[in-house]
């Protein structure tokens, strides 16, 4: 049996959302942004995929860090919207659902949606995982995008 749960966070940035996009749509350039990533893989899209991956997390169990490769893919990569769905064995999915706006004065609102299901003897620590990374990535995602302010404050 299979268990579902959400959880968003927003984001706010002086950056273009051309810029914006383009990080949150590439895994390879989270390498050190998610807390989790250890490895980043190109690997040839999925039927359906703007682009898939290859990622390798650490997870810790108790004092031992654990290596997990999962397929990520690319479905919708929009300067306002990307989609990612991460798929793991056993029966483990992410999905998030990012919405980009720009805001007045140079300033891009990320407004990120994750949605987790796992077997249920898995799910709480999945879904406690997911949600500290995802909250890691948040917390240095607007310091790096603040790093590259648009020139036009309308782009």
């Amino acid at each position: 049996m299979l268990r579902r749960d959400s959880f968003s966070y927003t984001v706010q940035a002086r950056c273009s959302l051309t810029e914006a996009a383009a990080l949150l749509a590439d895994p390879g350039r989270q390498e050190d942004l998610h807390p989790l990533i250890v490895r980043v893989r190109r690997v040839p899209p999925r039927p359906g995929a703007r682009a898939s991956y290859d990622i390798t997390d650490r997870l810790a169990a108790g004092p031992v860090r654990l290596p997990i490769t999962y397929r990520a893919d690319v479905l919708v990569d929009d300067p306002d919207e990307i989609v990612t769905v991460a798929r793991q064995w056993p029966a483990t999915t992410v999905r998030n659902h990012t919405r980009l706006r720009a805001e007045p004065d140079g300033v891009v609102r990320i407004d990120v949606e994750i949605t987790l299901a796992a077997p249920t003897p898995l799910f709480g620590y999945a879904f406690r995982q997911a949600r500290a990374a995802h909250l890691g990535l948040a917390a240095r995602l607007g310091a790096v995008l603040d790093q590259h302010p648009p020139e036009h404050p309308t782009d």
